[in-house]
């Protein structure tokens, strides 16, 4: 069966900007002709004191995935403490999305704290007994509808991990998203971290790839740790290009991306046929929770996408209740060319053709 095309896109990975000749044609038009592929000049360098000049910190260094990035700070903190443990929320990406590669490969183990459900709270850190090599935040909280905490509760938190001789390490892989949340500038926030990740290819839409930013010691000993894990590749300036077209280009628009969310979500949860958490988005990333089952939702979507050209969502995220389920909207390039009274119609229609097969 051939796939429906699509035109446009609420899923931030829609192959619509991610098609290889589009963004190579994007990448030749804004690198210099000159650029060479390496050294103190190349797209590899010029991204990390890029990111490093951002983020207000001494030193970055590029990775090829987030998941290695996340797995090296957490390694570095265990080794410079001598502790293996780690403590973070319960849908910590670590755990959820990178295959436990943490306790695999490197013997740490976490310590999961809070309710999985909400957001976590100094409260819930209280109740931690043993000591931790780090305390790992995630800014904004993807799988929680990308909620972030109040300011205030942000910095009690790592003040909690630095009492206790912890390190605070930022999961930010949409760090450049939920600035937007907090209006006070990313090295103001990053410089909460002890260490901070961030990835090029989510809100930089990039081809790949991450940055771990640090002290001039963390970056250099993470730079071992990279090599140790096959991580320092020959030739990796084509992910860098992108990813400093995508600096360029979309980090400057983050702000109208998350307006674009607000009125979006107004829209859905106006017309009622679903709802949004969180209700009012703080940063362009939120979810839609549907009353109505998966496998009819997804039927009912693929019907909507031949008919419309229109991608709601790329997969969805299931529920306690197997009559209802979520999907998440990260808002893009992709997500602004869709206005919200025709999202909310859109989805008002996925969910009575859903409905109907129930």
């Amino acid at each position: 069966m051939t796939a429906a095309p699509i035109r446009r896109s609420l899923f931030l990975h829609a192959p619509i900007r991610r098609m290889p000749h589009d963004v190579l044609r994007r990448v030749l038009d804004h690198l210099p002709a000159d650029t060479p592929p390496d050294g103190p000049d190349g797209p590899v360098a010029v991204l990390e004191r890029r990111i490093a000049g951002l983020l207000g910190t001494p030193s970055a260094l590029f990775l090829p995935s987030g998941t290695m990035a996340q797995q090296v700070a957490l390694r570095v903190h265990a080794e410079r403490r001598g502790r293996r443990a780690f403590a973070a929320h319960p849908q910590t990406h670590l755990a959820v999305w990178e295959g436990q590669g943490h306790a695999v490969v490197h013997g740490l183990r976490l310590h999961p704290v809070g309710d999985r459900n909400a957001p976590l709270t100094l409260e819930a850190l209280a109740e931690v007994a043993e000591p931790l090599a780090a305390l790992v935040l995630e800014l904004p909280q993807r799988d929680l509808g990308g909620r972030l905490p109040g300011w205030a509760e942000l910095t009690a938190q790592v003040a909690w991990a630095r009492d206790r001789g912890a390190a605070a390490h930022l999961d930010g892989a949409r760090l450049w998203e939920a600035q937007t949340g907090y209006d006070r500038p990313l090295s103001e926030i990053a410089g909460l971290f002890d260490s901070v990740y961030v990835s090029l290819y989510k809100g930089l839409q990039g081809a790949r790839g991450a940055v771990l930013a640090g002290d001039d010691e963390l970056v250099a000993h993470a730079d071992v740790w990279r090599r140790r894990l096959g991580g320092r590749i020959p030739d990796a300036w084509p992910l860098a290009a992108v990813a400093l077209l995508g600096l360029d280009e979309l980090l400057p628009r983050m702000p109208a991306f998350r307006d674009h969310a607000v009125a979006l979500a107004a829209a859905l949860n106006a017309d009622g046929a679903a709802r949004t958490v969180p209700e009012v988005p703080p940063t362009p990333l939120f979810h839609v929770h549907l009353p109505a089952a998966p496998g009819a939702v997804e039927r009912a979507h693929a019907e909507l996408l031949a008919e419309t050209g229109v991608q709601l969502f790329g997969y969805l995220r299931s529920a306690p209740d197997p009559g209802r389920c979520s999907f998440e909207v990260s808002v893009g390039e992709n997500a602004v060319e869709l206005a919200p009274d025709e999202v909310a119609a859109l989805v008002r229609e996925l969910v009575t053709r859903a409905a109907a097969r129930a």
